[in-house]
């Protein structure tokens, strides 16, 4: 099979050219092999593993955690016991996002829901922002952890 060039290799993961000079550099993706040219020259399993690592970052993985579900693909007939474990992580992380979500729902609903229009000086959407304390709930100003 004939190799691919950066840049098809980029449309065929449907990502930049610098993505994969970053996941290159940070040691994701392998270093390609270089035509007499000096062109990067990649094979269908790099293809294939750019692939993986763009459908894990879709998927809300953090890059650690693709770095190891990634070394758990080079020894297949290992048990799946560590990537069940790392998407349970993603999973949890997912969900706490989405309390988070909710709550600030919540919130910007009962700011609006409490303007009834009027002056910007007595909007409580203003006021709201401009106290935090004036929140019914604080957990939405906290990042989830990652």
């Amino acid at each position: 099979m004939e190799p691919f060039t950066i840049g098809r290799v980029a449309k065929a993961a449907n990502c930049k050219i610098q993505t994969i000079r970053y996941y290159e550099q940070i040691g994701l993706l392998p270093l390609p092999w270089r035509s007499e040219g000096n062109h990067r020259l990649y094979d269908n399993k790099t293809v294939q593993r750019l692939k993986f690592i763009r459908h894990a970052r879709e998927l809300g993985f953090p890059l650690q955690a693709i770095r190891d579900l990634v070394s758990l693909t080079d020894n297949p007939e290992q048990s799946c016991n560590a990537a069940d474990a790392i998407a349970k992580e993603q999973l949890e992380e997912v969900e706490m996002r989405i309390q988070r979500l909710l709550a600030l729902r919540v919130e910007l609903e009962r700011m609006i829901e409490q303007c009834k229009g009027g002056k910007v000086s007595n909007c409580r959407v203003i006021e709201v922002l401009g106290d935090h304390g004036l929140c019914e709930t604080s957990d939405h100003d906290r990042p989830s952890p990652n």
